[in-house]
């Protein structure tokens, strides 16, 4: 079963959406709403962030995703002596035998996939971060004065542990800005946590088997990207993203807040909205995927004062007051 890029049958484009869930079903028990992100950022062609302490199964998400379609994947173990070159790639100097000439010979580095898994991305020093930055906004790679393009798709998911800081470096807000999502991970429910312990105890981890090509990955997020969105829903995403700023008029936020969304938060809601709208089997965007997506797309792009994290508030608890405060449209939309 293959998509076209040009002409997508909504109808088959469900049925690899509903196969793809059915997979990752088979290696992921529970984190519904988890899984609902992850797609959703698939779907938009954006990068996500993966935040949850160890134990969550957040690298298996990745890795189930990678084995239900037909993508490169490479995975990167993100820590403190991890090098750019180690990233990206790097020129070596090379001697023909026959000549006796000496060329440079470029070795991609493991950024030249579809699918990349930046596990612990946190444990890593700014400069390796930064390494990232080119990739995730131009879909390029510059080495040594060369730019170099990445295949469509391509897709950086990234996991954090919020919880420990001992050799962690923080992310800079430009590096958090390029996720489209930042995803948090909880726990399992009783019941959840029950059927974990009996598949793992019981039985080999499951086969995934690809029910997706890489032309229909680009040809869904093709068909995600004609979704409608009606004027007045992208002013209600405006302002949800500029109501999080301080001088907004809002004293609350004043208080709360020191570094609010940029434009690029906009984007990432409209998009997202987009995405979760296809998903699910409807070609315009609801005021609901607006406010469904507000968490995951403002969530790392708000900065809190010290006073407000010293309270307790964070930056959930902010983009629930701003969806209490900001008034959606008007009528069924």
């Amino acid at each position: 079963m293959s998509l076209s890029p040009t002409d997508v049958d909504l109808d088959r484009a469900h049925e690899h959406l509903r196969l793809l869930r059915a997979e990752l079903s088979k290696a992921i028990v529970g984190q519904n709403a988890v899984l609902d992100e992850l797609l959703t950022a698939f779907l938009a062609g954006g990068h996500a962030l993966l935040v949850g302490v160890p134990g969550l199964a957040k690298t298996r998400m990745v890795r189930a995703l990678a084995e239900a379609v037909q993508l490169d994947f490479r995975r990167v173990q993100f820590t403190p002596d991890l090098m750019p070159t180690d990233v990206l790639g790097t020129e070596v100097l090379e001697e023909d035998r026959t000549t006796g000439k000496r060329l440079f010979r470029f070795i991609p580095g493991p950024i030249f996939t579809h699918l990349l898994l930046a596990d612990e991305i946190n444990r890593t020093p700014p400069k390796t971060q930064a390494a990232l930055l080119e990739a995730m906004q131009e879909r390029a790679v510059t080495v040594a004065g060369e730019t170099r393009p990445l295949e469509p798709p391509f897709f950086v998911l990234a996991t954090q542990n919020p919880i420990e800081q001992a050799g962690t470096y923080a992310l800079p807000e430009a590096q958090l800005d390029r996720f489209l999502l930042s995803i948090a991970v909880g726990y399992p429910d009783e019941a959840e946590e029950i059927q974990i312990l009996q598949q793992t105890a019981a039985h080999a981890p499951p086969v995934l088997r690809p029910v997706m090509t890489r032309a229909d990955v680009l040809a869904l997020q093709r068909a995600v990207s004609e979704v409608l969105v009606a004027d007045e829903l992208v002013a209600y995403a405006a302002r949800l993203v500029r109501a999080s700023r301080p001088g907004s008029g809002d004293a609350t936020v004043d208080g709360w807040v020191r570094w609010g969304a940029g434009p690029r938060a906009g984007q990432a809601l409209l998009v997202g909205a987009k995405a979760l709208a296809f998903a699910s089997g409807r070609v315009h965007v609801s005021t609901d995927d607006l406010r469904r997506l507000a968490k995951p797309v403002l969530r790392h792009r708000v900065l809190p004062t010290f006073q407000a994290e010293a309270e307790g508030i964070t930056a959930d608890r902010v983009i629930e007051h701003l969806l209490a405060q900001t008034a959606p449209p008007r009528g069924r939309l």
